[in-house]
């Protein structure tokens, strides 16, 4: 039966497309997010990547059954920041099916070339800081939030479909619960050298004027990881859409700010891993979805370590000391004992060399590809004698 790729027009194609990594992933340790979540996210007016971006969304179908679905986008700011082209894929979800995978990347490809852009990579789910990368070490392992879970199908149709790799990812397991026997020696000496000698101390955010001290985060986010590769910066309306959704999950002990007398110079942000609560919503708030979000705080007892940075010029000051600190003597006074920093790129050496030294080990390992769209586009990836990390204990 030929295969049929339109865009996503109209409440019917939404749902189908909200709908089907329900179906492909029943049964397996993917974690249903809320679909009205999803809806919001799609949501052109309601998702603020749409203010600096544009995308199309679409299906597969076979003789009217939904096989596949992907996005393609591109991000006005993140193009205008590192003066390129780059385009992006996402949402990309397919029954076992080559000719399925071809089909959408060729779609989105085309809706790519057909925007100017002059390389696709992903997949990013809009873009980088949320949902990145094809499963590829870690299938046995449920996703935290705004982790992906994908079947070992996924990475060798798309590398069958000519895709090549760009990056690797990865998620960290680290026990916050075992300072004495985990904990670098020399951390306590550092951070108590950053306050006595610098004049840095730590206070948490306020669920009340999150979206001030959100805009201390941006600063330190938008200079700290600026250099990284795929950086994408985050503007004024993604931080008033991020107060909304940090709200909901929002957790004084884990959102904190390192600071001087003059300014914040650092920030820590560990999300309380609320996945753990929407597997027991199973993607609804009815009928009893509900009761579990609000009893979230005795469910949840892992975290995502998703943000720690410093401004380039105090990180001579061993301020990350102290947010690491933190971060154990919280681990202390809740239930939450383990997490998982992520995700970490594989040519930062010093940050998966620093969780190795603290007792981590890589649990999950994500592919981010890419496909050339113009003659004469370079590759993305870093040149092959730029140092990328081994993990000694692979998932």
């Amino acid at each position: 039966m030929p295969l049929d790729i339109t865009p996503v027009r109209g409440r019917a194609d939404l749902k189908a497309f909200v709908d089907l990594p329900y179906r492909l992933h029943a049964g397996t340790p993917w974690i249903p997010p809320l679909k009205l979540e999803r809806y919001a996210y799609l949501s052109r007016k309601l998702n603020p990547f749409f203010k600096h971006g544009d995308g199309e969304f679409f299906l597969a179908r076979r003789d009217g059954r939904v096989v596949g679905r992907i996005s393609a986008q591109y991000d006005r700011n993140f193009n205008s920041f590192h003066d390129n082209r780059w385009g992006f894929f996402g949402f990309f979800d397919f029954e076992d099916d080559q000719e399925v995978v071809d089909g959408l990347l060729n779609a989105a490809a085309d809706w790519l070339k057909s925007h100017s852009r002059d390389r696709m990579v992903g997949p990013f789910d809009l873009i980088i800081n949320e949902e990145c990368g094809v499963l590829i070490d870690g299938f046995e392992l449920e996703p935290m939030i705004r982790q992906p879970w994908h079947p070992r199908y996924y990475q060798s149709r798309v590398e069958a479909a000519g895709l090549a790799k760009a990056m690797d990812v990865f998620h960290w397991n680290l026990r916050l619960d075992d300072r004495d026997t985990r904990m670098l020696e020399a951390l306590p000496r550092i951070a108590q050298r950053s306050h006595d000698k610098y004049g840095i101390s730590i206070r948490k955010m306020s669920f009340w004027k999150l979206g001030r001290d959100l805009k201390e985060f941006q600063k330190i986010y938008n200079a700290a990881w600026s250099k990284n590769w795929g950086f994408s910066p985050y503007d004024d309306h993604d931080l008033a859409d991020m107060a909304i959704n940090y709200r909901l999950i929002f957790d004084k002990r884990w959102f904190m700010l390192a600071e001087n007398d003059q300014e914040v110079i650092a920030a820590a942000i560990t999300i309380p891993d609320i996945n753990q609560v929407l597997k027991k919503m199973k993607g609804r708030l009815l009928p009893l979805g509900w009761w579990h979000y609000l009893n979230r705080k005795r469910i949840i007892t892992r975290c995502r370590v998703g943000f720690l940075g410093v401004l380039p010029e105090y990180q001579h000051t061993g301020v990350a000391a102290q947010l690491y600190m933190e971060n154990f003597d919280m681990a202390a006074a809740s239930q939450i004992k383990w997490g998982e920093p992520g995700w970490i790129l594989e040519t930062n050496h010093s940050m998966n060399r620093g969780l190795e030294a603290m007792g981590g080990r890589v649990s999950k390992r994500m592919r981010i590809y890419e496909r050339l769209l113009e003659e004469g586009a370079q590759p993305s990836a870093p040149p092959a004698d730029v140092q990328r990390y081994v993990p000694s204990d692979p998932a």
